[in-house]
């Protein structure tokens, strides 16, 4: 007769899963969420889809491992089970987790996630972000935004063009301030992405917003170390703004690229010089 499985454990193909130390740390802390377009994460609700997500994403929990059960769960992050199965719905729904009757759930392969969705991505360890999501975001990027760019400087309205300076500007004043000049060149993009008018380009950059202001956050810290090349970042947007506003489309289109490119640079020469 097979043995019962003891508390915080349960397996499948082999795999055990137990509480991660963390966890146990997070009961009663309040979480919420800060990301552009994710979940928002408060209360209750918010702290276990939050440290479970966490966790999840993390390797706390790796895939493969079926979760501790509900009552464990409760225990964990001192939660009703109402919340408990809340949580686990909406981690389901980012297709981190899945359920099965007389199974439980268990933790998803990483090329089940959800990977554009915001949540998930602000629960990566930042210095740990996968190098093969980075890169494909740059190619992704090099076939989706110089076309943008182009639209940009064909159809820009004069509230289109107002706005691109503005965001520009933004841009020029945040030079002192890492963070804030990388949250300013995410509206900077995403003024440029409007300015298309075109309506699946115009959503595609809602859903990569918080991608770009992770990958952006990244490549500010080899701008910064390296002879302030900042100062070079900001003057390719400014001249992607001037040929967006003189409706110079082969420009526009060749700048961005450029933009992108040393964008690209920039991000490798971060992650050389991250510990």
């Amino acid at each position: 007769m097979a043995s019962p499985r003891t508390k915080n454990e349960h397996d499948r193909n082999g795999t055990i899963c137990r509480a991660p130390a963390r966890d146990l740390r997070a009961r009663g802390q309040a979480v919420s969420g800060s990301s552009l377009t994710g979940y928002r994460l408060k209360g209750i609700h918010g702290r276990v889809i939050a440290s479970l997500g966490e966790s999840i994403v993390r390797g706390g929990y790796p895939p493969g491992c079926i979760l501790p059960r509900e009552p464990e769960l409760m225990d964990i992050y001192r939660a009703s089970r109402t919340s408990i199965r809340e949580a686990i719905k909406v981690l389901s729904a980012k297709g981190l987790v899945e359920t099965r009757q007389r199974i439980g759930t268990w933790v998803c392969e990483r090329s089940q996630w959800n990977i554009f969705d915001s949540d998930v991505l602000h629960w990566h360890a930042f210095e740990d972000f996968d190098d093969g999501i980075l890169k494909d975001l740059i190619e992704m990027r090099q076939l989706v935004e110089p076309p943008a760019a182009r639209f940009a400087a064909i159809r820009a309205t004069l509230d289109d063009l107002a706005l691109i300076g503005e965001r520009c500007e933004n841009m020029r004043r945040s030079m002192q301030d890492l963070e804030a000049y990388a949250a300013a060149d995410v509206q900077f993009h995403l003024a440029v992405f409007h300015a298309s008018h075109n309506a699946m380009l115009h959503r595609f950059a809602h859903i990569v917003a918080d991608f770009l202001q992770i990958s952006f956050q990244i490549q500010q810290r080899a701008l910064d170390a390296r002879g302030n090349r900042i100062k070079e970042d900001y003057a390719n947007h400014l001249r992607l703004s001037q040929a967006i506003n003189r409706s110079d489309a082969a420009a526009a289109e060749a700048i961005m690229m450029d933009v992108i490119m040393d964008g690209k640079a920039s991000l490798l020469r971060s992650r050389q010089l991250s510990p």
